[in-house]
C-alpha cells in the first residue's frame, strides 16, 4: 500500500482529474460505495466462490464480511434501489474505487502490483440491443485517451470464457457473440485469449506499448449477463414489461497507481507538463529579486498551475540543476532586468530560452501545462489499433 508524499500525490491527482473530466464528458455519473461489505453480497455476485482467495475477509458481529476487491456489486446495489425505465438507459456509473486484494508478497512490485489500489471503474447498465454502440463508443474514446497520453502502440485482446465461471454455456455463447460483434463494429482487430475472461463474462483488453518496447495491459471492457441476473436488476421497457439490463464493466486505466508507474517508465521520469507535480519553478538571480519572484509564483498558482519559488542561498547554476533533476518542465529566471521590465526569462527543458512579458509567460505556461481534452464524437472506423 502506498504512502503518498506531496510530489507523488500531485501526480496521482493530476491523472485522476484528467480521467474524471474524460469520464464526465462520456456521460458517467460519479458514485462512491463502501470498502467493506457483508459476505452475502459477495456470495450473490459469485466473488465469494470464484475470487475468495484474493479477498481480505473479517468477522463482523459473528457475520463474515470482506474488503471489496472490485466495485461492481456496489454499483449493482445502487441500481437496485432505483426504479429504472428504458428512458433512463444507458445508465453510466463511475467510481474511483479503492479496492483491496490479498496478493502474495512475492508478486508485489512498487506501484505496478499492490494490495490496495484505486480502480477508475465504470459500469454501464443498458438494453441488450445497445451493446454494440456503447462498446464502439468506449473503444473510440479510449483510443483518443491513450493517444493524448502519449501511447500510439495500442493492441486489443479478446478474452473468452474461463474454466471457472458463472452462468450457463448458452449465456456465455450469447455474451461472446455480442462482444465479438461489438468489437467488429468498433473496427478492432483482436488477438484471441481463450480462457482469460472474467468469471462473469468475456472482455476486451487493451495493451499499450511503451517507448522501451514493453507491453502493459491497462483498459478493459467486459460484457456481463450474469450479475444483472444474480442481483435481479430490471427496468421497464417501452411496453411496460420488466426486462433485465445488460451490464458493461469498463476501465480506462485499470489501476491509477499502476498506470502512474507505466507513465513514469514510458517517459523516463520526465512526464508531460500537465502531469508534472511541479510545472513551473521561479528562480530569482539575487535576493533583491525574491519579492518579484514570489509574486510571479503567486500569479502562477492563481492560474491553477503547480508552481514554486526557489530563493535559497545556492548559486543560480545549482538551483537550475536541482530543478532539472526534479524534471520541472519550465523554469523562470528573473534578475534585475526582468524585475525592472516586468518580464521573465523562460527556460523550458531542452529548448532555447526566451524573454517574455509576464502576461505572455503566464499564457505560455498555462498552454503547455493544459491537460488532455475530453473525448471527441465517436468515429470508431477511423481509429487504428495494432494487430
Amino acid at each position: 500500500m502506498v504512502f503518498w508524499h506531496p510530489r507523488g500525490y500531485a501526480l496521482y491527482r493530476a491523472l485522476e482529474n484528467v480521467v474524471r473530466s474524460w469520464t464526465a464528458k462520456d456521460g458517467f455519473e460519479e458514485v462512491r460505495t463502501p470498502e467493506l461489505l457483508r459476505s452475502a453480497i459477495w456470495e450473490q455476485s459469485g466473488h465469494w466462490e470464484n475470487f475468495r482467495e484474493h479477498m481480505f475477509a473479517f468477522s463482523d458481529d459473528g457475520k463474515s464480511a470482506a474488503m471489496k476487491p472490485v466495485n461492481c456489486p456496489g454499483h449493482a446495489q445502487i441500481v437496485k434501489k432505483r426504479s429504472l425505465s428504458h428512458r433512463d438507459l444507458p445508465l453510466r456509473l463511475a467510481e474511483f474505487g479503492i479496492v483491496h486484494r490479498d496478493e502474495p508478497s512475492g508478486v508485489l512490485h512498487g506501484l505496478l502490483r499492490l494490495r490496495q489500489f484505486t480502480q477508475d471503474d465504470g459500469h454501464v447498465f443498458l438494453a441488450e440491443p445497445d451493446v454494440e454502440r456503447e462498446v464502439a463508443h468506449f473503444c473510440s474514446s479510449l483510443h483518443d485517451f491513450y493517444q493524448a497520453l502519449g501511447f500510439a502502440d495500442i493492441a486489443v485482446n479478446f478474452a473468452t470464457r474461463p474454466a471457472r465461471r458463472a452462468g450457463s454455456d448458452d449465456l456465455w455463447d450469447r455474451a461472446e457473440r455480442a462482444l465479438e460483434n461489438a468489437a467488429r463494429r468498433a473496427g478492432l482487430r483482436c488477438r484471441n485469449k481463450p480462457g482469460e475472461g472474467a468469471f462473469y463474462g468475456p472482455k476486451l483488453e487493451f495493451e499499450l506499448g511503451d517507448r522501451l518496447g514493453r507491453s502493459w495491459q491497462c483498459g478493459t471492457i467486459q460484457l456481463d449477463f450474469v450479475l444483472p441476473e444474480r442481483f435481479e436488476l430490471s427496468y421497464d421497457d417501452a411496453s411496460g414489461k420488466r426486462v433485465q439490463p445488460v451490464m458493461l464493466h469498463r476501465a480506462m486505466l485499470g489501476s491509477l497507481e499502476r498506470f502512474l508507474g507505466i507513465l513514469l517508465e514510458h517517459y523516463g521520469g520526465r512526464v508531460p507538463a500537465w502531469l508534472a507535480p511541479e510545472q513551473v519553478r521561479v528562480l530569482p538571480v539575487r535576493p533583491e529579486q525574491r519579492g518579484y519572484a514570489e509574486e510571479l509564483g503567486l500569479r502562477l498558482r492563481e492560474r491553477g498551475l503547480r508552481a514554486s519559488c526557489d530563493a535559497s542561498d545556492a548559486t543560480l547554476g545549482r538551483r537550475i540543476a536541482k530543478a532539472h533533476d526534479l524534471c520541472v518542465p519550465l523554469l523562470w529566471v528573473v534578475g534585475a532586468r526582468e524585475a525592472s521590465d516586468g518580464t521573465v526569462t523562460e527556460r523550458p527543458f531542452a529548448d532555447a530560452q526566451r524573454v517574455l512579458s509576464v502576461v505572455s509567460a503566464l499564457d505560455a505556461a498555462a498552454s503547455v501545462s493544459a491537460p488532455p481534452v475530453g473525448p471527441r464524437p465517436a468515429q470508431a472506423a477511423t481509429r487504428t489499433f495494432s494487430d
